[in-house]
């Protein structure tokens, strides 16, 4: 095996997540600009044979598991193919997803090994999610979950949570768990990114998230495994879980073992720092990229890719200069 990943804080690096993709069939106001959003073209795009060839380099440097995000990682026309390949690898293969078109795909997750999906779902109701995605597959996107967990899969549901949005449906999120053992959801805190439109008004922390879950439930914490991103509970009774994931209140920089790759074939070693190493162009010329790899990951950041932290200066500052969300694959 190669040499693993270890940045200067000793921080091994384990966790690949690879974007197919930033486009997507949904227009989500926190993922992207409404207005002017630039996608690539096609041929700056990794094709299927080189996320093979790097996703191997990564599984050689110690890399156990493999996230596909996009965009929406399965309007690729050559997602069943991806998917098959990288089941090949010894790595635990998994996917973020919107699930519009995940009934195309059960037999190719089956036979890959995939056995727990991220599905992202902001609202239990269809006006709102129409609000929110600017698309009307709110009935499909809760069809297909309820399918997925009929197939036996895992479902973790993201819930990016936005005060005076979808917040006061937080309980009914939760609700979902109760009888569903292999239904977990994800509160996530609102982030900012380019074009994004964020400011702090709008998140609902860690601890006003459990104020408002406890008003209804009686829930325990469930001790964390190294890495967790989600600070996890147990409703008492429930077959499933609840998390949040507290990127901006009570971030969890220190366990970090994530390696994000863009759909162009650039390194990122934070999903907020905005430097970033080119792979792409040194894999199609013949070099090895394992050095640049190595290269980026030393000049990795204790938090939140060297920013002192998140405030309404910082987010026009500094976080605009960062991709846009759905560019970065999350």
């Amino acid at each position: 095996m190669s040499q693993p990943i270890i940045d200067t804080f000793g921080r091994k690096h384990t966790y690949l997540r690879i974007s197919l993709t930033d486009k997507c069939n949904l227009r989500c106001t926190y993922c992207m600009p409404q207005e002017d959003m630039q996608f690539m073209p096609s041929k700056w795009l990794m094709q299927a044979d080189e996320i093979r060839t790097l996703a191997e380099i990564f599984v050689e440097m110690g890399v156990e598991k493999i996230r596909l995000t996009g965009g929406e990682p399965l309007i690729r026309k050559d997602a069943h193919r991806i998917i098959t390949e990288l089941g090949q690898l010894p790595a635990s293969l998994t996917l973020t997803t919107n699930a519009v078109f995940i009934d195309q795909f059960i037999p190719v997750l089956k036979e890959s090994g995939v056995k727990s999906l991220n599905v992202s779902l902001d609202t239990l109701r269809e006006d709102r999610f129409k609000a929110i995605t600017k698309r009307e597959h709110f009935g499909k996107t809760l069809g297909h979950i309820r399918m997925l967990l009929a197939q036996g899969f895992v479902v973790k549901i993201n819930m990016v949570v936005m005060r005076g949005i979808n917040d006061d449906e937080v309980n009914d999120f939760v609700r979902l768990t109760i009888d569903e053992p292999n239904l977990h959801v994800r509160f996530i805190e609102f982030m900012p990114f380019k074009g994004n439109q964020w400011d702090m008004s709008k998140i609902v922390s860690h601890a006003d998230l459990l104020t408002q879950i406890s008003t209804e439930f009686d829930f325990d914490a469930i001790q964390p495994e190294q890495n967790d991103t989600a600070r996890r509970y147990h409703v008492n009774g429930a077959g499933g879980t609840f998390g949040v994931i507290s990127t901006v209140t009570q971030p969890f920089c220190d366990g970090c073992n994530r390696i994000r790759l863009t759909a162009d074939g650039k390194l990122k070693n934070c999903l907020f720092d905005t430097t970033e190493a080119d792979l792409l162009t040194p894999l199609r010329q013949g070099k090895d990229v394992r050095e640049l790899i190595h290269q980026h990951f030393y000049k990795k950041h204790f938090a939140h890719g060297g920013h002192a932290g998140f405030s309404e200066q910082q987010a026009k500052s500094e976080y605009e200069t960062n991709r846009e969300m759905i560019a970065i694959g999350g």
